[in-house]
């Protein structure tokens, strides 16, 4: 049996296009920078900006993960 492939949603195409502007910008901490914003929208109270940088955050470690972690179809 095969293990399960990593599910992450993100609600719109400007998640993929931040998720790729960090990934440019920090590189190997882009993950991280993500968790920051997180972590700052939550500290604000902005529930739907903190989740929005967690799935960010997802995607960042599933692209960082390598081809080998991609969903197969």
């Amino acid at each position: 049996m095969e293990p399960l492939q990593p599910h992450v949603h993100l609600p719109d195409r400007s998640a993929a296009a931040e998720a790729a502007d960090l990934i440019a910008r920090f590189g190997d901490h882009a993950g991280a920078e993500a968790a920051a914003r997180a972590d700052a929208s939550r500290e604000r109270g902005n529930v739907i900006h903190f989740c929005r940088w967690r799935q960010i955050g997802r995607m960042i470690a599933l692209l960082a993960a390598g081809p080998d972690a991609a969903t197969l179809h």
